[in-house]
């Protein structure tokens, strides 16, 4: 806290309440970050001049103080009003220009012990947490808004449609094999136990098992290839049919049949065909 020591005993006389050691330290930090006091009121007055020093009258009124401050650039200003309210301060900051306010409420007696005034090494009480309170309220928002205007932050660029990420097993040089348009086979699972007719609909939570039709195709005995096109003009695609399925064919046994005759199958007691 390098020149707070020396701020304090240059107005210690002054100092006759533990508001006024508050606002000290206050006035302190701001110096600190290259603020200068211009004077007291909320108006400019005639040859104004930046100081370290606290200005005279600065503590002329216990319950409201007033105070102006410039940085060392002129960039930007700072109108500082600290009210009392019973044991607290009300600390109230503005940017004139900007009009914007930033505000902090400190309770006297958590930093400053009014028994022991004349005493520098004993009047401050709690420093570090008042420094970063004055500097998190009441200086921070100052700061970051005294950025250029056209200064943005640079962001990660981000992909469009980022691609998953990949599981622990995942090969990069793994090229999937490429099959015909049609070709590929569904990834069936096997057929269950040929036998098990009829435990599905008996036992609901059984799982996948057979119903109640009785399925040729796993009876467990050798049977007669059957084709599931039969009847269609076309032959199903590969994969339409699970291996093992129920599946009843779409017509009569056998592939490629010849369609039936109009002659085949007439009305009853009819023997003209023209009509």
């Amino acid at each position: 806290m390098a020149g707070l020591e020396l701020l304090y005993n240059s107005v210690a006389p002054e100092v006759d309440c533990g508001q006024d050691a508050l606002l000290c330290f206050v006035h302190w930090k701001l110096i600190t970050r290259d603020y200068r006091c211009l004077g007291t009121g909320d108006q400019a007055a005639a040859n104004e001049r930046k100081s370290e020093m606290l200005p005279a009258g600065w503590n002329a009124d216990k319950e409201l103080y007033t105070l102006r401050y410039r940085l060392k650039d002129d960039s930007h200003d700072l109108l500082v009003k600290a009210i009392l309210m019973d044991n607290s301060i009300i600390l109230n900051v503005m940017d004139p220009k900007t009009q914007k306010v930033a505000d902090l409420t400190l309770k006297v007696t958590d930093f400053v012990d009014p028994e022991h005034l004349a005493d520098f090494d004993k009047v401050y009480r709690n420093v570090e947490e008042l420094q970063n309170q004055i500097v998190h309220h009441i200086l921070s928002p100052f700061e970051t808004s005294k950025r250029p205007t056209g200064a943005k932050e640079k962001e990660p660029k981000r992909e469009r449609n980022p691609s998953p990420p990949n599981p622990p097993d995942h090969d990069p040089l793994w090229i999937p094999p490429q099959h015909p348009h049609g070709s590929r086979q569904p990834n069936w699972p096997d057929p269950l136990d040929p036998f098990n007719i009829g435990r599905q609909d008996l036992d609901p939570l059984a799982g996948r098992g057979g119903g109640m039709i009785f399925d040729p195709l796993r009876s467990g005995f050798r049977n007669p290839v059957l084709d599931p096109s039969s009847g269609l003009p076309s032959r199903l695609p590969p994969g339409s049919v699970p291996p093992g399925a129920r599946f009843d064919p779409f017509g009569p046994p056998g592939a490629h049949r010849p369609r039936p005759n109009p002659d085949h199958l007439r009305p009853p007691d009819y023997d003209d065909m023209f009509m």
